[in-house]
């Protein structure tokens, strides 16, 4: 959701980081946001499911990348 949410108000992206204590936005704005990213039309809870684990992990090993560190922003600009 902190990415979905910022990657909808347009904000740079190359220098946030996913902080699992942060809570932020209500139940009810996740799933509107996860619906309208999941690329289904009326997804089945397990397909949300599927979803949601598939860009946590990818999400965790773009943060983990050499190429999308902060350090090299400037070279790799949204990369």
């Amino acid at each position: 959701y902190q990415y979905l949410s910022r990657y909808m108000r347009k904000e740079d992206l190359d220098r946030f980081l996913f902080i699992p204590e942060r809570t932020e936005g209500t139940e009810k704005e996740c799933l509107k946001l996860l619906l309208k990213f999941c690329g289904r039309h009326n997804p089945s809870w397990t397909e949300l499911s599927n979803f949601t684990h598939f860009l946590n992990f990818q999400l965790s090993k773009c943060e983990k990348s050499v190429f999308c560190s902060p350090a090299v922003g400037k070279d790799f600009q949204g990369f």
